[in-house]
């Protein structure tokens, strides 16, 4: 009985010394933790390794603001066109998709009626003309010779010959039959085009569309308070959203007067669309305005630290921690208010795990250390 409770005594011994060192433990890396954090929440961290970091030099620099919209094009140059006159269709020369230039056939209804009612207008007005010469004859005048007629005289064997009236039936004529063929009015695309040869149009319903393809507009909206920061002239980017890596430039022609019911104002921009865009395509746009010489950083430099923002600075080979305020933004950089001042070595990548005054070491984008000569 003795032996079995000396037994049990040991093993309790053990397991309260065994107790006692994990306390102590926890205590000591409690302590390490709280000795790393120091007046504002600076974190200051020594690791066993330097951080790789890229740096760049703060300097003053045009700055251009962007303000992102999303937007509709529009053709500047869009026609929709119909046969003026009544007939079946003879040929189609064109089909949906194909690019036209000005003056470009497209189509043409049957002219047989049409030329027999010129050759008519014709043979009417030559009726006319001799009987205004018998007119003027009558009167004592030379047929060929009616500068010395009076114009009041010439009034009456026009009126009597009925030549004026002749002469305007005969361009109605030939207009009619001109209007029988369907060209492009300016360069474009053949759009909606339906019809079938061998069927008459339907007067109500355009035949086709001629589309413009080069100078397209974009209509898109800016809120109230953002209408301070765009103006007429302002560079813009159009990007297609079923075409994510082509870019087109433009720039701010028109600005709509009035702020609509839900605080918008609408926007028109010209874009260059190089023959790629079409017409009715939705795009993002981007606005950007030059605000003259200003601190810029990039994006990257900037990390979030307790709802912070915190940029870190190279000196004497660590990384120290400053308090920043930014003003604007694009999609790059942005815009200083406080913090820095030019000349600083802003530390642009490898700062995510930075902590005041750690060690740090310059790379090249490779991650080579530069040479000392650069």
């Amino acid at each position: 009985m003795t032996e079995c409770t000396e037994k049990w005594q040991k093993w309790l011994c053990l397991a309260l010394a065994a107790l006692v060192v994990s306390c102590s433990g926890s205590g000591e890396e409690k302590t390490a933790e709280d000795e790393e954090k120091s007046g504002d929440g600076v974190t200051t961290v020594m690791p066993d390794m330097e951080s790789e970091v890229s740096v760049q030099v703060l300097k003053a620099r045009d700055f251009e603001h962007e303000l992102v919209s999303n937007g509709k094009l529009v053709a500047s140059q869009q026609a929709d066109l119909k046969f003026e006159t009544q007939g079946v269709v003879a040929a189609i020369y064109v089909k949906n998709g194909e690019r036209v230039l000005k003056g470009q056939k497209l189509a043409e209804l049957d002219k047989f009626a049409l030329t027999r009612k010129v050759a008519q207008a014709r043979d009417a007005v030559e009726q006319a003309r001799l009987q205004m010469q018998d007119v003027l004859i009558g009167q004592g005048y030379a047929a060929d010779d009616s500068a010395k007629v009076p114009a009041d005289i010439m009034r009456l064997a026009r009126v009597k010959s009925g030549y004026d009236r002749s002469v305007a039936d005969y361009e109605l004529a030939r207009r009619e039959e001109e209007l029988a063929t369907l060209k492009a009015p300016f360069d474009g695309v053949v759009a909606n085009l339906f019809a079938k040869p061998y069927n008459e149009p339907d007067a109500s319903q355009a035949f086709c569309t001629i589309v413009g393809m080069q100078q397209m507009e974009v209509d898109f909206t800016v809120l109230e308070n953002e209408l301070p920061l765009v103006k007429a002239g302002d560079r813009v980017e159009v990007t297609p959203y079923s075409d994510a890596v082509s870019h087109y430039v433009g720039r701010v022609v028109e600005i709509n007067p009035l702020v609509d019911e839900k605080g918008m104002v609408r926007v028109k921009a010209e874009v260059d669309g190089k023959g790629r865009l079409f017409s009715g395509m939705n795009v993002r746009v981007s606005v950007h305005r030059s605000l003259g010489r200003q601190l810029v950083i990039p994006k990257s430099a900037v990390v979030l630290r307790s709802g912070k923002q915190v940029v870190f600075t190279l000196e004497n080979g660590k990384a120290m921690w400053n308090y920043v305020h930014t003003s604007l933004e694009n999609s790059d950089c942005y815009s200083l208010a406080e913090g820095l001042e030019e000349g600083d070595t802003v530390i642009v990548t490898g700062n995510v795990n930075l902590a005041h005054e750690s060690p740090v070491v310059v790379v090249d984008e490779e991650g080579r250390t530069p040479s000392m000569n650069h």
